[in-house]
């Protein structure tokens, strides 16, 4: 299934300035493999050495923090958006 994925500004710079980009998969993980695939240094970048996702980096599908339904394994749908957005600290 298509599913655009929102690339944050900071990760622009993998994906030769593109702020959008359309990728084939079935689940979250997918997807964000997907555009390893296509730009790589993506996956290092948003995944740890254990194939999860990076304490700082949130990812949302369709809104909604994709920790607090079935993480990377989460299903995805023709059309969906899947948006990466790095953890802001500050003090």
């Amino acid at each position: 299934m298509a599913v655009t994925v929102r690339v944050p500004t900071q990760l622009r710079q993998l994906t030769q300035g593109d702020g959008e980009v359309t990728v084939e998969a079935a689940t979250v993980g997918d997807a964000l493999r997907a555009l390893d695939v296509a730009y790589p240094g993506f996956g290092e970048r948003i995944f740890d050495e254990n194939g999860a996702l990076r304490r700082f980096v949130n990812v949302f599908l369709a809104d909604e923090d994709v920790r607090f339904l079935e993480g990377i394994d989460t299903p995805v749908t023709e059309g969906q958006v899947l948006s990466i957005v790095p953890a802001v600290a500050g003090g």
